[in-house]
């Protein structure tokens, strides 16, 4: 069975991604810096449930160290490498650009060398939605002019797609980019609107929302996306794909939703709109259909009930979590 090298494992999708892999058998070489751009206390979590599995093994590196990448890469016979980690957060990318200039684009071309180095054949970048900018032309396609980002995140994002292009060019690597969207559900990003709406929802306390509520998010199961995600290994050439939900919903209908399912009211503190923020996000999934045969299964009423449920069934480890 095949060796997969994944970067961010005790990130949200990292983790679902990298047990999804062990389930089916893979041997997974993880790595994390466990960096405090939100709580370590949950990558933790999920750290315990991936240690777990035999097959999993890990290590607390960085993917800016590129003399200790290459380390790992020379010990093991690694089949394809997946680059889920990522300096992330739109608004906060405005306050730090250089953190994401870092992660985002120096390491990318630090892993792109290692896969070049030692001739492995599949690499997978995680990319974001965000690289489409603020446009009302609806679903985003794959074919959209993605050169007006709103930010220095989706600018990291964009930068680090042409490296893999060049890479692909040069060098052969099959590189396949998904292009994710508003991913949501059990051990979520506590820095996100899902996770810190059902906390604060649940204890009573007060949430913020950025302008009217009415912005619409294509919100995306996790289990859809590492399911998509490990498709893209599969694949030849250099292809770049929208993974969303294909149906997007307005924000106070999510807050609705988890309002009746914790069977309490919403608090809401209503802030201006931030103006690196996208006023809406669909995306146009037929690559993805077309490429890997994939559609996500759960809806967002489905996916914010079993996210509510986990969060529940866990609240005591939860409680301490800062959002």
């Amino acid at each position: 069975m095949q060796t997969i090298f994944v970067t961010g494992s005790a990130g949200f999708i990292g983790w679902a991604t990298c047990k999804l892999l062990l389930n089916k058998g893979f041997t997974v070489i993880g790595i994390d810096n466990i960096n405090d751009y939100y709580d370590p206390k949950i990558k933790e979590l999920r750290l315990q449930d991936l240690k777990k599995f035999q097959n999993f093994i890990f290590y607390k590196a960085d993917i800016e160290d590129f003399e200790n990448l290459k380390n790992i890469f020379k010990s093991y016979k690694i089949d394809g490498v997946i680059n889920l980690a990522a300096r992330a957060g739109v608004r906060a990318s405005v306050e730090n650009p250089w953190g994401y200039l870092d992660t985002n684009v120096r390491g990318t071309i630090n892993l792109l060398e290692c896969v070049k180095e030692y001739a492995i054949k599949n690499f997978v970048l995680a990319s974001t939605s965000s690289v489409y900018g603020d446009t009302e032309k609806m679903p985003f396609k794959v074919s959209d002019i993605t050169d007006k980002p709103l930010a220095p995140y989706p600018a990291s994002k964009k930068s680090a797609e042409l490296f893999c292009y060049s890479y692909h060019y040069l060098y052969g690597i099959n590189t396949i980019i998904p292009r994710y969207f508003t991913v949501y559900g059990p051990f979520g990003r506590p820095d996100m609107s899902i996770f810190r709406f059902i906390k604060k929802i649940n204890d009573g306390e007060p949430i913020t929302v950025y302008g009217d509520g009415k912005q619409k998010r294509d919100f995306t199961f996790v289990e859809d996306i590492a399911e998509a995600t490990v498709l893209c290994l599969n694949l030849e050439g250099y292809k770049i794909m929208n993974f969303g939900n294909d149906r997007p919903v307005e924000l106070i209908y999510v807050i609705n939703l988890i309002e009746e399912l914790i069977g309490k009211k919403a608090k809401i503190q209503w802030q201006p709109r931030h103006p690196a923020d996208i006023y809406a996000t669909w995306a146009d999934i037929s690559e993805a259909k077309q490429y890997i045969g994939w559609s996500p299964k759960i809806s967002i009423e489905e996916g914010i009930r079993i996210t509510v449920e986990w969060f529940k069934e866990n609240r005591d480890l939860l409680k301490d979590i800062k959002i």
